[in-house]
């Protein structure tokens, strides 16, 4: 986590102490619906985020939702 001198700095992507990307989950899920490969959204979301989420990530977010879409 970034820091600075006075402790001012607040992330606006994950908060503070949080590892959890769950609002990048609820992306990931509707970009995949759409037809979109895990490697084109890890591309995306580094290009317009600048994060990098590994497209095994993407793979185990979106295996999640696979039961509901068999059903």
């Amino acid at each position: 986590m970034p820091r600075d001198r006075n402790g001012e700095f607040d992330p606006k992507l994950i908060p503070k102490y949080q590892r959890d990307v769950s609002g990048m989950q609820e992306q990931v899920i509707s970009l995949y619906a759409r037809g979109m490969s895990t490697r084109d959204i890890h591309d995306l979301l580094k290009e317009l985020y600048g994060i990098e989420l590994s497209a095994e990530i993407v793979s185990k977010i979106t295996d999640k939702i696979l039961p509901q879409v068999k059903e």
